[in-house]
Parts: structure tokens; C-alpha cells; sequence
């Protein structure tokens, strides 16, 4: 750990690790803690599923989406991708003095109109008002919780011959949000893929231990998600890079930046890995939805080279690690 918190540390990569192992699981490990998913189990009378997030995207408002829409979709599909069905949201403002009421209450429409759409409704919260220069416009908490659905999505089930599924195109969020920064990169609009995925999270639960784990791949992208899949395993995870879907005006934009589509953050795609017998059906059923029309297999796990993620291209195969420093900072 470095002795000061810089940027990097939000990177959702390794410096992010370097946080949370050192400091923050160390110092508050429970058993619910240390499993480090998108959400926590809990037992009790019923088994909940509870998440939390917090939202500093800037700029606030971006194409395909904004604060408000972000901070619903990126807490209820943590619940989702830890096997809940989720129902309850808390949402909590840190507002900065001078933001205008008409922003404020675009935010707050755009909450209410993506929770209705998730089924989810918002039961509680706080709202905070810090001085001018102090807050960058608004900071948006929420926490999650949903029912338990389906109770076994780890890497730990990850197997040798499971097939990788990536719901659709990699980078688009972050590359919005990069866009939205510097409007005038590439031609033609870029959204951000920002959208609820508990409605497919439900249908992909009907395939059982079959399918051993969901995550959407958000600070970090798709690489970084993979590489914590294989974190000290005996397998890795070996990528096809023609078969990663990638929109044509993302790839220009990251070609521009020097970029790549692999660690830009997606907010509306799940990575789901899945045994080799039913990689067609969790196919299909991703087909079958918007959420997941351009699905794709995008690779298998195998026993080469344990512990890491490789991808295969034209001119041969290459290592992918964690995103290493902050590629694009506040991005959700």
C-alpha cells in the first residue's frame, strides 16, 4: 500500500485489491465479508442477499444514462449476480450547494423510472447538502437487498471444459462516460449499456449448478472480472478475441485512446460462466431478451497456465492481468 489513497485506488483493479485486502477485510473480516461478491448471503429467518454501492460518475449526466439510473442498475444487478431477487433499495444524496433543482429532480425521476422497470421499489434513505467546491455536484449511495434464488454462484465451482459467456458488447459504458468528457473524439454517439439484468438473472438460475457464476464486469471490465475468477485456482481462462463482441464505434474510440475494450466498464452485461452442456441453452436464453441479443461464448476455462487469463488472437496468445492503475477514473 502506498501512504497515500491516490486515484488508482478506484480503479477496480489491482490497487483496488491492494485496499480491500489490506485494509478493509482485514480489519472487519466475517465470513459473509471475505467471500467478496457482488453482494453478501445472510441467514436468518428467510436468506437475504444485501448489496451496496456508491455513485461519484462524472460527468452526472452521460448518453444512455446518468446518476440516478446508474446507482439502480449497478445495486440491483449486484444483488442479481449473487443469486437474489431484489426488492428493497436505500438511496442516500450527498449533494453539493449550488446544484441546480432542475439536475436534482432529472436524477430523481430517472431513479424512480429505472426502479419501476427493475420491479424494485426504494423504502429509505438520508440526503446531505456539503459547501460548494466539496461535493462535485451530487454523490448517490444506495444498498440493496433482495430474496435468495439461487444459493451457489462462485468461482469456486468453476470447472475445467465450463464455457464464458459475455451478454454483449464489451467497453460501452465506459467508453460513453470517456466520450462524454471529450465530446469531440469520434463521430457518431456512444451510450452507455446501463440497465437492470435481474429480469435475465432469473432466467439463467433455471440452469442450477449448471451455471456457476454470474458477475457484471464494471470498474476493470471484462479482463479484470476474469482475472479474479482465476485468482489462485488451478484452471485459467483462455479468451477468443474474435468471438468478444465489441461495437464498431467503441473499438474506434479506444483505438484513439489506447485503449482496450477489455478493461473499459460495462453497466448493463454479465459475464456468466456455465458447464459445457448447458453453454447453448444459457445461450438461447439470453438471445431470447434485449439484455442479452448479442450474447456471445466468448471462451472456456482450461488447465494450461493456472491462475491466469489468456486470450487468443491472430498472431498468437497473450496474457491479460488486472487493470493496473486508474484507465478511467469515475466512471460510476
Amino acid at each position: 500500500m502506498d501512504e497515500i489513497i491516490t486515484l488508482d485506488y478506484g480503479s477496480g483493479g489491482k490497487k483496488t485489491s491492494e485496499l480491500i485486502d489490506n485494509l478493509i477485510v482485514r480489519n472487519l473480516r466475517n465470513d459473509a465479508l471475505a467471500a467478496l461478491g457482488d453482494g453478501a448471503v445472510l441467514f436468518g429467518a428467510e436468506k437475504l442477499v444485501f448489496s451496496t454501492d456508491s455513485f461519484v460518475v462524472s460527468p452526472v449526466f452521460f448518453p444512455g444514462g446518468d446518476i440516478g439510473k446508474l446507482c439502480v442498475c449497478g445495486t440491483v444487478n449486484d444483488v442479481a449476480m449473487s443469486g437474489g431477487i431484489p426488492k428493497y433499495l436505500s438511496l442516500s444524496f450527498i449533494i453539493e450547494e449550488g446544484l441546480a433543482v432542475s439536475e436534482l429532480e432529472r436524477i430523481i425521476q430517472s431513479i424512480a423510472k429505472t426502479a419501476k422497470a427493475a420491479g424494485v421499489s426504494v423504502v429509505t434513505g438520508d440526503t446531505k447538502v456539503v459547501e460548494r467546491g466539496r461535493g462535485d455536484g451530487i454523490y448517490i449511495n444506495t444498498a440493496g437487498i433482495g430474496f435468495l434464488a439461487h444459493g451457489n454462484l462462485t468461482p469456486d465451482n468453476i470447472c475445467v471444459g465450463d464455457k464464458v459467456i459475455l451478454s454483449g458488447t464489451a467497453g460501452d459504458h465506459g467508453a460513453a462516460v470517456m466520450l462524454a468528457r471529450n465530446k469531440n473524439l469520434v463521430e457518431g454517439e456512444i451510450l452507455s449499456d446501463c440497465a437492470p439484468l435481474n429480469s435475465l438473472c432469473e432466467k439463467l438460475y433455471a440452469l442450477g449448478d449448471s451455471l456457476r457464476v454470474l458477475r457484471d464486469p464494471t470498474r476493470g471490465g471484462v479482463a479484470t472480472t476474469l482475472c479474479e475468477f482465476v485468482e489462485g485456482k488451478s484452471f485459467s481462462i483462455e479468451l477468443d478475441e474474435a468471438e468478444i463482441p465489441v461495437a464498431p464505434s467503441v473499438a474506434s474510440a479506444c483505438d484513439i485512446l489506447g485503449l482496450d475494450p477489455l478493461y473499459c466498464a460495462c453497466e448493463g452485461k454479465l459475464l456468466a460462466v456455465v458447464s459445457p452442456d448447458a453453454a447453448d441453452k444459457a445461450l438461447g436464453i439470453m438471445h431470447a431478451t434485449e439484455e442479452g441479443k448479442a450474447a456471445a461464448i466468448i471462451g472456456e476455462v482450461v488447465s494450461a497456465r493456472a491462475g491466469k487469463v489468456m486470450v487468443r488472437g491472430e498472431f498468437g496468445s497473450r496474457i491479460v492481468s488486472k487493470l493496473t492503475g486508474a484507465l478511467l477514473p469515475r466512471i460510476c
